[in-house]
């Protein structure tokens, strides 16, 4: 029985599973639209499907460089034993190197992606099964630049770093990877002061002064002096938050902005933490065990 590319369309939405894969099965049964998503089934390849409902909080941050091209990518699966396996990090590899290849704007662009036959959301269906875990794309960023690009990856994926230097001097590659290390440490949320944003600012003014007022030691100060006191209080802040005013972590007499010095000008960085912001599986064993049972039971 002959098939058509419509045919291999709907078995691809009915499954979850990857065009080629899908193609395969249509020419093992002959056609046979039910036939061929039953062998999908017993290739597992199927099942990825029904994994896409379960947290995918664990992962790992990886990262891909080429010349003026870098990117750093996080994917997330189910449990930190995958996290931890090569073939997982393969994936993520992959990934990273599509996203620099194709330079797609944003997560929806790089699952369109072309990838082994298909795109790069059949690629993660694929694996999911290869893998036995929920896989899911997080976020990326690409950098392109005509500078220079230092990556750093922590603890096997757990935290990532992307730093772009212009106007780079030869012979500073290893101040370059000491900022890396120290994004990776520290955790700037900006890289400068003037980048902090006014809300955010007036933000921690307000926090500052509140904490002041609750003081004993201030409470018959006034309220203009006070203020007087966070504004300088605000140095503080810089210090902890913005990268070049940071002391630095291998020499904390030294800011990361004399470091630098004349070697390089940091124009942006990325840091991410795996799974910061994702809600985490929690279950204990019991609970586990008894759904897998139960869900065994409703197969048979």
């Amino acid at each position: 029985m002959a098939f058509t590319a419509k045919d291999v369309m709907a078995l691809r939405e009915k499954s979850g599973a990857g065009m080629l894969d899908c193609k395969k099965a249509l020419t093992d049964a002959d056609g046979d639209m039910e036939k061929a998503a039953e062998l999908l089934r017993e290739r597992g390849i199927a099942k990825a499907v029904k994994k896409e409902s379960r947290i995918a909080a664990e992962g790992a941050v990886g990262t891909y460089v080429n010349g003026g091209t870098g990117v750093l990518v996080e994917v997330n699966c189910e449990s930190d034993f995958v996290s931890k396996g090569d073939k997982f990090h393969g994936i993520v590899d992959s990934i990273a190197k599509i996203a620099a290849e194709n330079n797609p704007a944003d997560v929806e662009a790089l699952l369109a992606c072309p990838a082994e036959g298909g795109t790069v959301k059949d690629y993660i269906t694929n694996m999911t099964a290869v893998i036995g875990e929920k896989i899911s794309l997080r976020r990326f960023t690409v950098y392109k630049t005509e500078g220079k690009i230092e990556t750093y990856i922590h603890m096997g994926g757990k935290v990532g770093v992307m730093v772009e230097a212009v106007n780079f001097t030869e012979g500073s590659e290893e101040t370059l990877h000491d900022i890396a290390l120290q994004i990776a440490a520290a955790r700037p949320s900006y890289l400068t002061a003037e980048e902090v944003p006014a809300e955010v600012i007036e933000k921690e003014k307000e926090i500052m002064l509140v904490q002041m007022q609750n003081d004993e030691k201030n409470a018959k100060k006034p309220k203009e002096i006070l203020e007087k006191i966070v504004a300088g209080k605000m140095g503080k802040y810089y210090s902890e938050n913005c990268l070049l005013k940071q002391a630095f972590v291998k020499d904390d007499s030294l800011t990361v902005e004399q470091v630098v010095g004349k070697k390089f000008a940091i124009a942006k960085f990325v840091r991410y933490e795996m799974g910061e912001g994702l809600e985490k599986k929690s279950e204990d064993l019991s609970e586990e065990v008894a759904k897998q049972v139960a869900a065994m039971k409703g197969e048979n």
